[in-house]
């Protein structure tokens, strides 16, 4: 799912657990995870919505949660960001774990 600061706010709102891997095209650890974002999307798709907010397009989230290196995942639920916050290029592994203890809250 490609996240827009159009659609994110009602998506955070809607109190479903959310994954959002903010990212840009330029960033090539950013680039490589993609594969493992859309696999997890896929996994876990009708229990977490998993997408992508690119930063050079959108900047609501980009201020408000001040991001200031890519890739950064940050995840919400029940319409609050939760401390599971990853930094820096994941394995997919990493992506899984931090989903599991996103639905274990």
């Amino acid at each position: 799912m490609t996240f827009t600061d159009e659609n994110i706010h009602d998506i955070i709102a809607s109190g479903q657990p959310v994954m959002i891997d903010f990212w840009a095209t330029w960033c090539g650890p950013c680039v490589g995870m993609a594969p493992s974002i859309d696999a997890v999307a896929k996994e876990y798709e009708g229990r977490v919505v998993v997408g992508k907010y690119n930063i050079d397009e959108e900047s609501d989230l980009t201020a408000k949660y001040r991001i200031m290196s890519i890739p950064t995942i940050l995840t919400f639920k029940n319409g609050e960001k939760t401390d599971l916050r990853l930094v820096g290029a994941q394995s997919i592994e990493k992506l899984r774990e931090t989903l599991d203890a996103l639905l274990a809250k």
